[in-house]
């Protein structure tokens, strides 16, 4: 099959492809429910080397500048309680933590995970940590931008490989909170 998105050598969909995909991630898959099927998931398996962004697009396509997002952890804290979520951005933004992060999760303070909080929490690997399979209970923040796409580059849970997914799917996931204004 043909990436609906960036020059890959081989695109498979998710589904037919559950063991290339981390745990958590699989199962999501697997459970997959929503307007958009599971099938439209696609699976791309890609170099870790070429993970730099410039290097990544100059490899695989320019159109994924345009078209690829970060998933990043985040801890809010108030009164001694710390609740972690995900935030979802176009790669080509950042994640507005001290404004709509912070006030989404009613926190005093919110900041970036830990790289083993975020690893540790979510079962996935650092720098393939996706919006797809994220524990149960956490808020997903996604800036507006991201479902508004087509197709949309995120991680896969593991650093070898990407998930190509439908932009409104984001919008359909446990937990999830479309937000104007998360990336700046």
């Amino acid at each position: 099959m043909r990436a609906p998105i960036g020059n890959f050598d081989q695109a498979t969909p998710a589904p037919d492809c559950l063991d290339e995909l981390s745990s958590p991630v699989a199962d999501a898959v697997r459970d997959w429910h929503g307007g958009v099927p599971a099938d439209q998931i696609v699976y791309v398996e890609t170099d870790p080397e070429w993970a730099d962004t410039a290097v990544f697009v100059e490899h695989y396509g320019q159109d994924l500048l345009e078209t690829s997002a970060n998933c990043v952890v985040v801890a809010g804290r108030r009164g001694g309680e710390t609740r972690l979520a995900a935030c979802l951005v176009l790669s080509t933004t950042r994640v507005d933590v001290n404004g709509v992060v912070r006030r989404q999760l009613d926190a005093r303070k919110a900041s970036f995970a830990p790289m083993e909080v975020a690893t540790g929490e979510t079962g996935m690997e650092y720098g393939g940590i996706t919006p797809v399979g994220l524990p149960d209970g956490w808020p997903l923040l996604v800036d507006s931008r991201v479902v508004e796409l087509p197709y949309v580059l995120v991680g896969s849970g593991r650093r070898r490989g990407k998930l190509l997914v439908p932009g409104k799917a984001f919008a359909q996931l446990p937990g999830a909170v479309v937000l104007d204004g998360l990336g700046v």
